[in-house]
């Protein structure tokens, strides 16, 4: 492999040919990760519910688009689906639901997915990025997107460039710099792409509620936190070689996922220059709860048997349960009025 900046390695490792991304990989417990959505059905249910709110609150159109980024399989937009035919079944007719997904294998698994759930009852859209969707109004769902973005990799002063799966801090770039003393790191993941994510959904609808779930924090960390995942193990990517849970990285490259927690200050910053109002950021738990994630036990409770109700409960509870997904995933929510 030739000499390539770290987000150029990194964007390959995801998502060029053959890439970890490009091609659908399983998740939850036969994959190399949990998320939320592979976790519980409430955590779609209790956006749906949120969805319903904005309905009735006026900000959301009867007709208004539904999207999803970066939805894999299809089970969170196709749950968020499923609890609207319970909460408010009309919406599920006037709602025009939308994936943006740039690989067409997962445009195939999602759509194939959706009609063996929803037959022709769901009608599902696809566009390969945001810049293709025009629309009025909009609710944009993301689940554990922006830690997918390529990042640089910044050390004191320099970026890193890779060359055979070694990395190198030897690159002097201005852009890195800035943003590593505007966030306050001496060292660690610097995310490149989120200034343009945010303007081309900015660009794409005139008035939206955008909601993302990710690992991270408002403020940088102080250290690197880049890590790999596969088969339910982490390994710290500058793990060194005498460790037991040591892999080479051209073992690993492609075949595993690649992530880092999200500075989401970075992301305020980006969307706010995009002109997107920043509405609030909080712990998942919080979030869900607030949305009336144990209001959707309530009903679940009174409609279907104990046992049923005892083993959805335990699922839901691993959303918000603080040592599991509960406290460290965080949602960011921004809206953009009427311009």
């Amino acid at each position: 492999m030739s000499k390539v900046r770290f987000s150029e390695y990194m964007g390959e490792w995801l998502y060029g040919e053959d890439g970890y991304y490009a091609t659908y990989k399983n998740i939850g417990k036969s994959g190399d990760f949990y998320t939320a959505v592979s976790t519980s059905k409430f955590f779609g249910g209790t956006i749906a519910k949120h969805i319903v709110s904005l309905v009735d609150e006026g900000f959301l159109a009867s007709n208004a688009v539904i999207c999803e980024i970066g939805a894999h399989h299809g089970y969170f937009l196709a749950d968020v689906c499923e609890f609207l035919y319970t909460l408010r079944p009309e919406l599920l007719e006037s709602f025009q639901f939308v994936i943006i997904e740039r690989f067409d294998d997962l445009q195939t698994q999602q759509r194939n997915y959706f009609e063996e759930s929803f037959g022709d009852v769901v009608q599902l859209t696809h566009y390969k990025s945001l810049s293709e969707l025009k629309c009025d109004n909009a609710f944009f769902i993301a689940n554990e997107i922006f830690d997918a973005f390529p990042c640089e990799l910044y050390f004191k002063g320099k970026a890193a460039t890779v060359e055979n799966h070694n990395v190198t801090f030897d690159l002097d770039d201005d852009w890195v710099a800035e943003k590593a003393k505007k966030y306050h790191k001496d060292r660690g993941e610097i995310a490149v792409g989120y200034e343009a994510f945010a303007q081309e959904m900015a660009a794409s609808c005139k008035k939206f509620e955008f909601m993302s779930f990710d690992y991270g924090e408002m403020s940088a960390r102080p250290d690197f936190s880049l890590r790999i995942y596969t088969k339910h193990k982490v390994i710290p990517f500058f793990l060194p070689e005498s460790e037991e849970d040591y892999i080479p990285r051209e073992e690993l490259f492609k075949k595993s996922d690649i992530t880092y927690d999200v500075t989401f200050a970075h992301v305020k910053d980006a969307y706010e220059a995009a002109g997107v109002s920043f509405v609030e950021f909080k712990a998942q738990m919080t979030a869900l709860v607030d949305m009336g994630i144990l209001e959707l036990l309530e009903i679940l409770q009174k409609n279907v048997d104990e046992k049923i109700y005892k083993q959805e409960l335990e699922k839901a509870k691993m959303l918000i349960m603080p040592n599991f997904l509960g406290e460290r995933f965080k949602m960011i929510r921004f809206r953009k009025e009427d311009s």
